[in-house]
């Protein structure tokens, strides 16, 4: 281990047996720690287990990379698809392995794993924990089965232990630790050993355009409207609510966790201010990462999906967001003053139409826009990010260097030359090595024409429906003729009459010479028209001059990322971790005439990979700061003190981007005070080692009939408690309901069920679902074969629908319910499933305790459920016989059914029938008093006995 700090970090752990509680400054290189830990660990320990979850893979791939480069061995993970017997000789052969929390428990319940040869377990995210959480329950029985094992907790995110009230104590309690090891960035060790050798560091304001700090200045004014706004309600702390808080992703948490429990009485006005919050600070982000033609594309698709409900929109300052975007990236102009100028601008495109055929395509000028009736046309200007030409500068700066530098051979082994550009996302590295690699005014000119075309796709995608309903037969628009006379009402709202029949003649001359370059190279090959000096894996080569087809291939390229920025903003990071395994690179690019660039290498943040342990680059040039890479940058620097290192921090000065950087920095700060704080206060309990924790030490809820024990029986001793068991099946584990239910006392039985998700006794089966799930079962019709299955081999089903702790006890506020019965309504959906299954029963449950509460009551007079039979129901043999279920050898569905539409049969009358009755044959044959009596009236008798009785019309 290089760093000392580490080192002590390790030591520290070893020193206690238990364990502890790790939490470090972000960017402090956790996964090195974890895997110095592990290649220290010796199988004559025993087999140490590391706790995977879906937010700690980016992690495992590091500590997997930093223990091959040591050429370790490296831990493989345990799947569900191995066997149990092979999964028990991996738990007993000493090694490390991951393992996810929810194979691991249902390994610890059914006794497949033997506890006393584990050395202990890792958790690898400790600041998303909880009481209820899945690694708790694992922790509990773990430790009541070997006290010696010791749980090793990591967190590299400390603001998110102090979010709450008490959270790390609450989460080394949960954990049974007892030490808690604090390592911020400000700690003397760090800071002395990451200082000592500092890398030599460039810091370069740029300055943002005019309309860049107008439209900032705006958005932060409105966001500040919306604030005061929501303060005006005094149901939010006033302390959190400022604009520096709002530029953080957290802050939606703060005001949503402060709002849950009173959403239901919220009025749509504060509800939408929530929402229009976290997209002000979206925009906010987006103005200094994406280019202007993006960020307008951006803002045209939130005022039609926003425009109806949206707060922020009818703000004072608003309109100027949405005028400045649109002078980034053009402006309109009369059409005379087009004509005075039009002799130069046919030299000029001349001029253009000289370089060659792709060029001609960006000739699309003023002067082809000028047969529009409303004399009103587009002149483009296409601002460029101010960014890029600094980063250009830099690139030629530092090849500059390296030509003018003499290099020994000392230097030349040691600088390999790689330059690496580290960006927020993927779309932003393609879009800068496009830059580099092409004339950045050529990529704004191809944003341009797409958006352009996106505009006249739209339309031609409405239009049809619209000539559908008017002249369904005959009329349809041809292919590349756009009526751009005849503007829809809707249209003409949201952007001027004028300004939309202008865009449209654009995009309609684009289409056209389009078409007309696609018939002239038709001919031709279209190899020379390949203009990219290098074309790195993962981009798609322009092989035809074509517009459209460039337009797919670059929609390609992008692989959900720019579609989905401008589509769902949301599922920007999951794509991009999904499409960056390794970094972007451009190696010697540089375009004709121009001077050379070095080797260029682009890495996404998002895609959280060792790139500098992997490319050990000699320039870094941070284009989006982040303070977790500048920590990376420190240790990385730190670890090789000789190597010569420089970095480049590109701000945009005066911006959100600064401010948001530094923020960080000091919530970071703050965080640590704070947990410095609660560590000299903390109240650990003395038994905090788990010993004396078993799995039935819950004295709370004693049984009911120990409550009421009579003392004459045996002396008044109390009788032997049975223990309680619940069937549970092993998709449920993915919630914390198993483990409140453990903890209440009773043994959990985890198996695969066909009907059912918790099996309290012979004759209760429960259905949980939680509320999104039971909305999305609707409208699937999931739940109502459920509930039928669930009628069909249990006496009593039940539907457990169980709300969050922290959210509205409701499902929608009272004024929202219509006394009408809506297919939509989900009081409506409710009132037909009971309506449809009389005998089922619904469970409203706030709270996951409250939910074992019920179980608990439900179970006090009901006998043990039976695991083989839970197994077998619902599950048909070869003769499609279910095996050993009376009920569903009894139980004739069809029967059934047939009988409750016969005349006189009712909800109210059918169950004493079925009871009375043991086939409709014997019904059919029973006399009208009988009838009468089992009916309960000599009416309804009546009628069903003259329905039977009835015969059979023939024709003579």
């Amino acid at each position: 281990m290089a760093l000392k700090f580490h080192q002590q970090i390790v030591s520290d752990l070893l020193e206690d047996s238990n364990g502890g509680l790790v939490i470090l400054s972000s960017g402090l290189s956790l996964a090195k720690l974890i895997a110095s830990l592990l290649i220290i660990h010796s199988p004559s320990q025993g087999t140490l287990l590391l706790l995977l979850s879906p937010a700690a893979q980016s992690l495992k791939s590091r500590i997997l990379h930093y223990i091959s480069s040591l050429d370790s061995p490296t831990p493989t993970e345990i799947t569900a698809d191995l066997p149990a017997n092979q999964r028990y000789s991996l738990y007993t052969s000493g090694s490390p392995f991951f393992i996810t929390p929810r194979i691991l428990i249902v390994d610890l319940l059914t006794q497949r794993i033997p506890v006393s040869s584990l050395a202990g377990i890792f958790i690898l995210n400790a600041h998303s924990l909880s009481e209820t959480s899945t690694e708790a329950f694992i922790v509990r029985i773990v430790k009541s089965l070997n006290g010696s094992a010791y749980i090793r907790a990591f967190s590299d995110r400390p603001q998110a232990m102090v979010s709450g009230f008490a959270k790390t104590e609450r989460t080394m309690r949960a954990l049974f630790l007892r030490r808690l090891h604090l390592w911020p960035r400000f700690q003397l060790d760090v800071s002395q050993e990451l200082e000592r050798e500092p890398p030599e560091v460039v810091d370069i304001r740029v300055s943002m355009s005019n309309y860049m700090v107008g439209i900032q200045k705006a958005i932060i004014e409105v966001m500040d409207a919306c604030l005061k706004e929501m303060k005006k309600t005094n149901k939010v702390d006033v302390d959190d609510l400022t604009v520096e808080s709002g530029l953080f992703k957290s802050f939606d948490e703060i005001v949503r966790r402060q709002l849950d429990p009173i959403w239901h009485t919220l009025g749509k006005r504060t509800k939408q201010l929530v929402s229009d919050l976290k997209t002000l600070r979206k925009l906010l982000d987006y103005l200094v990462r994406y280019d202007a033609v993006s960020f307008l594309k951006f803002l045209d698709t939130l005022r039609v999906s926003e425009s109806y409900r949206s707060v922020w929109l009818f703000a004072e300052s608003s309109y100027k967001i949405f005028d400045f975007a649109k002078k980034r990236v053009y402006r309109l102009v009369k059409a005379s003053d087009v004509k005075s100028k039009e002799l130069v601008k046919n030299k000029s495109g001349k001029k253009r139409k000289s370089k060659g055929e792709n060029d001609s395509v960006e000739a699309v000028g003023g002067e082809t826009e000028t047969n529009v009736v409303t004399g009103v046309v587009i002149e483009e200007v296409l601002e460029e990010a101010p960014k890029w030409k600094v980063l250009r500068e830099i690139l030629e700066e530092t090849q500059e260097e390296r030509q003018n530098q003499t290099l020994s051979e000392e230097e030349s082994s040691d600088n390999n030359g790689i330059v690496l550009v580290a960006c927020k996302d993927e779309r932003s590295c393609m879009q800068l090595e496009d830059c580099i690699t092409n004339n950045p005014q050529k990529v704004m000119r191809e944003e341009w024409e797409m958006y352009l075309l996106s505009k006249i796709e739209l339309r031609s995608v409405q239009t049809p429906q619209k000539k559908k309903q008017k002249t369904p037969k005959g009329f349809g628009i041809l292919d590349g003729v756009v009526p751009v006379t005849t503007i829809q009402n809707s249209e003409g709202s949201s952007v001027g009459r004028q300004e939309h029949e202008a865009l449209m003649a654009a995009a309609s001359f684009i289409r056209k010479l389009e078409k007309t370059i696609d018939m002239a190279s038709g001919n031709n090959n279209p190899e020379p028209h390949v203009d990219k000096a290098s074309c790195t894996k993962g981009k798609a080569k322009k092989d035809s001059p074509s517009l459209r087809r460039s337009i797919r291939s670059c929609n390609k390229k992008t692989a959900n990322s720019k579609a989905e920025i401008i589509k769902d903003p949301e599922n920007e990071e999951r794509a991009s971790e999904a499409s960056t395994s390794a970094p972007r690179e451009a190696n010697a690019v540089h375009s004709s005439g121009a001077r050379k660039l070095p080797p260029v290498h682009f890495y996404a943040l998002e895609s959280d990979q060792p790139i500098l342990d992997i490319l050990k680059p000699s320039v870094i040039i941070v284009y989006h700061p982040d303070m977790g890479f500048v920590r990376e940058i420190e240790v990385y620097k730190a670890e090789n003190p000789l190597k010569k290192l420089k970095v480049y921090f590109l701000f945009y000065d005066e911006s959100t981007e600064v401010q948001k950087f530094e923020a960080s920095i000091r919530r970071e700060n703050g965080a640590f005070e704070s947990l410095i704080r609660q560590k000299s206060s903390m109240m650990i309990p003395v038994d905090q080692d788990g010993l004396c924790m078993g799995s039935n030490s819950s004295t709370e809820f004693p049984a009911s009939s120990t409550q009421n024990s009579i003392t004459r029986k045996a002396g008044g001793r109390k009788e032997m408690e049975k223990e309680t068991q619940v069937i549970v099946d092993m998709r449920e584990f993915m919630s914390s309901l198993p483990n409140v239910l453990h903890q209440k006392g009773m043994k959990i039985i985890p198996v695969t069920l066909e009907v059912g998700d918790y099996i309290l006794s012979p004759s209760i089966c429960v259905e949980r679902k939680s509320i999104q799930d039971l909305f999305q079962s609707f409208t699937s019709g999931r739940l109502f074969h459920q509930v039928e299955m669930m009628s069909r081999y249990y006496r009593i089903p039940v539907l457990l629908i169980e709300f969050s702790q922290d959210k509205s006890f409701s499902f929608q506020s009272a004024s929202d319910i219509s006394d009408d019965v809506t297919p939509y309504n989900i009081i409506s959906k409710l009132s037909l499933l009971v309506l449809h299954f009389p005998r089922l029963r619904i469970l409203w449950s706030r709270s996951l305790h409250a939910t074992a509460e019920i179980f608990t009551t439900l179970k006090s007079n009901q006998d043990e459920p039976d695991e083989t039979r839970a197994v077998r129901v619902g599950v048909p043999s070869e003769e499609g016989i279910i095996e050993n279920d009376i009920r569903a050898e009894n139980y004739n569905t069809s029967a059934v059914e047939f009988l409750r539409r016969l005349p006189g049969v009712s909800d109210a009358n059918y169950r004493t029938i079925m009871e009375k009755c043991k086939s409709l044959a014997e019904l059919a044959s029973l006399p009208v008093e009988t009838l009468a009596e089992l009916m309960g009236g000599h009416k309804v008798a009546k009628s069903l006995r003259e329905f039977l009785d009835a015969k059979y019309p023939t024709l003579l």
